[in-house]
């Protein structure tokens, strides 16, 4: 037996570890271990084969955030806030497609890529690009207030103006809400104008949840100088 528990050792050792094994027990008692299967044998160790899916999805949402953090930096936007917003807008799925015709990890309807120079809204670095340009337009539009250009990227920044803030527009809402939640985890300033520093306000609704924003409203908690 201990001879078998030494043979089993050093097969184990001498083979690829994520083979499978399989025991064979010989008339005379004797118990072998191989690598190939044959009749009357036993699996005694299965191959541990890795998620090809899982690791290109993971290989690949790597690969996105790259993107957003060398786009953000051209376009001098926190690249926190573009994946905050991405992840509300497609959850970084490159091949969404919204009821309303948006496309792409960022969202992009067919006005705003021509817009900001896409020419293919299922590319993600052009989708990503244009997406990043998209919120760096707004946030100057609407100087730096971060609320605002939410509501507007959802919503449009036609009826931001309108009504001189976030439309009653429930999705709009809570997506504001959302995207400002997630980002407020690590607020930078990149977004801001020049010489103007954040002040993250809390401020608590009537569904009792929480919203953190940029922009000044009564009752508000500031927890940012």
């Amino acid at each position: 037996m201990k001879v078998c528990c030494v043979i089993l050792t050093l097969l184990l050792i001498g083979v690829n570890a994520s083979a499978d094994m399989y025991q064979t027990t010989s008339e005379d008692g004797t118990v072998l271990y191989s690598n190939q299967p044959v009749i009357g044998s036993r699996t005694i160790m299965k191959e541990e084969k890795p998620d090809r899916k899982a690791l290109s999805k993971s290989h690949k949402s790597s690969h996105y955030h790259a993107i957003v953090d060398e786009k953000s930096r051209k376009h001098n936007v926190d690249p926190k806030l573009v994946k905050a917003v991405i992840s509300a807008e497609s959850g970084w799925n490159a091949s969404a497609i919204s009821p309303k015709g948006a496309v792409g990890i960022m969202q992009l309807m067919p006005r705003t890529a021509n817009d900001m120079g896409v020419g293919n809204r299922f590319n993600p670095e052009q989708n990503i690009e244009g997406g990043i340009k998209y919120l760096r337009y707004l946030l100057d539009k609407f100087s730096g207030n971060l609320t605002l250009a939410l509501a507007a990227y959802n919503a449009g920044p036609a009826r931001v103006e309108k009504v001189k803030g976030v439309p009653s527009i429930p999705e709009t809402v809570n997506y504001v809400k959302r995207v400002m939640n997630t980002y407020s985890g690590g607020p930078g300033t990149s977004w801001l104008p020049s010489g103007q520093s954040p002040k993250i306000r809390m401020v608590t609704l009537e569904d009792g949840s929480v919203l953190y924003t940029n922009a000044f409203s009564p009752g508000s908690l500031a927890i940012s100088n």
